[in-house]
């Protein structure tokens, strides 16, 4: 069997993004400044993309001097030392409270994510604001690729990712939120392991893996928004990051 050899680069070279700029032309311009020349890509090759340059380019940013805290997050940030309005900043991207503790406020979105705080995050916004999840970011992804393809003349697929804490590990990793070109799962059930036994279970989240490698290269304060991946092999499929969601009647914890 031969061997699968992936490549991973961080696109550097992105200046800030503010509201309205063209996500995509960035990118482009970027991937021209390091090559010197019209960038040529594999087909098939992957960008992804942090959520949080795609969100600034669509202008979801909160100012808080803006949010009126309600009795509820009052009385949680009181509790907590927390700033009332960040409090209800998250409470206004919520579906579904899971966990208030200690501090903590694990919410669904109206995405259907289940995340701390809503993924309202202050860090690397301008003083004063928050920045907000997309509002689709499937219909973001699919915007990009499309944009990129066309930019590239180039089959592209594209994932938008951000970070995630997990409930039984330390530590942080980078998932999909958005996913265009690409299925998000690989399905093993049905083939046959090394021994000849039948796999039962096996469906790979490998939107997640990509965007968790990725973000080896991206890294959090490196200001490296976009990294490219070549060398994966995938079929060109209509997925979806809500495919990564798993349906309520599915989950044991719930």
């Amino acid at each position: 069997m031969a061997e699968r050899q992936i490549r991973i680069c961080g696109i550097a070279g992105i200046p800030e993004i503010v509201p309205g700029d063209n996500l995509s032309e960035r990118i482009v311009a970027a991937l021209r400044k390091r090559s010197g020349a019209p960038p040529r890509l594999e087909p098939g090759s992957i960008f992804v993309i942090a959520q949080k340059v795609v969100s600034k380019a669509e202008g979801r940013l909160l100012r808080l001097d803006s949010v009126i805290p309600s009795p509820e997050a009052e009385l949680w940030a009181e509790r907590f030392h927390k700033d009332p309005r960040m409090v209800q900043a998250v409470l206004g991207e919520t579906r579904r409270v899971v966990r208030m503790d200690r501090g903590v406020l694990i919410v669904e979105t109206r995405h259907g994510f289940v995340c701390a705080n809503g993924g309202v995050d202050a860090s690397n916004a301008p003083a004063g604001t928050v920045v907000l999840l997309p509002e689709d970011p499937d219909a973001s992804a699919d915007r990009l690729r499309r944009e990129l393809e066309t930019a590239l003349d180039c089959a592209v697929a594209v994932i938008i990712s951000d970070t995630f804490g997990r409930p039984w590990r330390q530590g942080l990793t980078n998932v999909a939120l958005g996913v265009s070109g690409l299925s998000p799962l690989i399905d093993y059930r049905g083939k046959v392991d090394s021994y000849g036994r039948s796999l039962h279970a096996t469906v790979l989240a490998v939107a997640d893996e990509l965007a968790a490698a990725a973000e080896l290269v991206m890294g959090k304060t490196l200001g490296i928004p976009v990294a490219l991946i070549e060398g994966f092999g995938y079929e060109p499929a209509s997925g979806s990051g809500k495919d990564l969601i798993r349906p309520p009647d599915e989950d044991l914890f719930r």
